[in-house]
């Protein structure tokens, strides 16, 4: 029987192991599903099969800086309780670590390389070996790596790991006063959630499509689509300026601006004029766990009085 993809994809959500060992299961009894969650179970690749249908959208996003490298990982479990423990945030740097040093380009390749702290299993073996001490859905959802070849990268995190962003900044002169300000814009990016760095990164498509809604929002509204043609012209304009404001990090008014209107271009001019020498922001990447995700609603009383038989 022809192993598809779906199938191993289907497999691999319901037992946690990894994406090569499911298609070798599959093959193994000829594509039927039960017997692939039986194989898997008996070589101790299944310990989290029950568990891997569970929401998991809690967890830490952590960074590792070494140098001009570095990486920002998201693991993420079903409850900020776990997400507390240490054990789970050992593990966490633990694969911060192997993904800084990681050739792989996309999560699949990376869950199918070799666990660095022991060799005989990949990195989706090793997570399904931690789900089954932890005891709950666990899942290395994504990474990033950033390097600097001139110039240095700063990491922020907030709120104990709800939140992490990387800076990247090209300069002849990395400096303790340049890193301090970068400290700043990463925590700015966490506070703010800029989508670009200037405008220059924005798309023409993503501006034709702004300009599309808020032409759809205006004909929608009885008296301003009476307005003379260049008039809603300049109010599409005048709202897309906006925008850009808070979408831009570069047009972002800095948020330890004394006067409250100094934008971050201007404070990055003193800064590098402090320094001697440009500093470019050249990327930034900005995780916040669970973003995008469904996250479970939990009922505390239900479950103890589940787990005391009442």
């Amino acid at each position: 029987m022809a192993i598809t993809a779906s199938m191993v994809k289907e497999l691999r959500e319901m037992t946690g192991a990894g994406m090569m060992d499911c298609k070798k299961a599959l093959s193994a009894v000829d594509g039927d599903m039960d017997k692939a969650v039986d194989f898997l179970r008996e070589k101790g690749l299944a310990a989290a099969a029950k568990k891997a249908g569970r929401i998991a959208a809690e967890g830490l996003v952590k960074t590792l800086v070494e140098g001009n490298d570095a990486v920002i990982v998201e693991v993420n479990s079903e409850t900020d309780f776990v997400a507390k423990n240490a054990d789970f945030q050992q593990y966490v740097a633990e694969v911060a670590a192997q993904a800084l040093k990681t050739s792989a380009s996309d999560i699949d390749a990376f869950l199918a390389e070799p666990w660095a702290l022991d060799t005989e299993l990949t990195v989706a073996q090793a997570l399904s070996s931690k789900i089954a001490v932890i005891g709950e859905n666990l899942s290395i959802r994504r990474f990033e790596k950033v390097s600097a070849e001139d110039g240095c990268v700063v990491d922020y995190i907030h709120g104990g790991g709800r939140i992490g962003v990387l800076i990247q900044a090209e300069t002849a002169n990395v400096t303790d006063e340049v890193k301090e300000a970068l400290k700043n814009l990463a925590m700015q990016i966490a506070a703010l959630k800029p989508q670009y760095i200037s405008r220059d990164d924005v798309s023409e498509e993503f501006i034709a499509k702004e300009k599309e809604i808020l032409m759809a929002q205006i004909m929608n509204d009885p008296k301003e689509s009476q307005k003379p043609q260049k008039v809603i012209e300049g109010m599409i304009n005048g709202r897309i300026s906006k925008e850009m404001k808070e979408f831009c990090l570069m047009d972002q008014v800095y948020v330890k601006a004394e006067d409250g209107k100094q934008t971050v271009a201007k404070y990055l001019q003193e800064v590098s004029k402090a320094a001697g020498a440009p500093v470019t922001i050249k990327k930034f990447v900005r995780f916040e766990t669970g973003e995008g995700m469904q996250k479970k609603e939990e009922n505390f009383a239900e479950e103890v009085a589940k787990q005391m038989g009442m």
